[in-house]
């Protein structure tokens, strides 16, 4: 597998009246990517009214990214997260692998391949 890094965007609105419930799903989310040694990053954003919200994660690799899609943050949490939220958007910057990309087409995934840069 590419030993590239691999980035996601991941972009959602939070559901009416279920900020609470969506806000401690995500830091659970981020204890859980916390225990991943190949989760670089983790990390949420909003919009001022918290109702939009985009999740920027980073991993080492296309290995790191499938270990985070077969662990308990995506295999259990990402259920619940769902229960309060609608996804907007699922890109990839990188190779995520076979593996994910198959498990992230039925979302509506982009995925855009490297091309040029550098990162520090």
């Amino acid at each position: 597998m590419n030993e590239q890094a691999v980035r996601l965007r991941v972009t959602m609105t939070v559901n009416e009246g279920q900020l609470d419930a969506f806000k401690s799903i995500a830091r659970q989310m981020v204890a859980g990517a916390e225990m991943e040694s190949g989760t670089l990053g983790y990390e949420w954003f909003s919009d001022p009214n918290e109702s939009s919200f985009a999740l920027l994660e980073t991993y080492e690799n296309a290995t790191a990214v499938e270990a985070h899609f077969m662990g308990p943050v995506v295999g259990e949490l990402v259920p619940k997260l769902a229960a309060h939220v609608t996804i907007t958007g699922l890109e990839f910057y990188g190779d995520p692998g076979p593996k994910v990309t198959e498990m992230a087409a039925g979302f509506g995934s982009v995925h855009f391949r490297y091309w040029n840069g550098m990162n520090r």
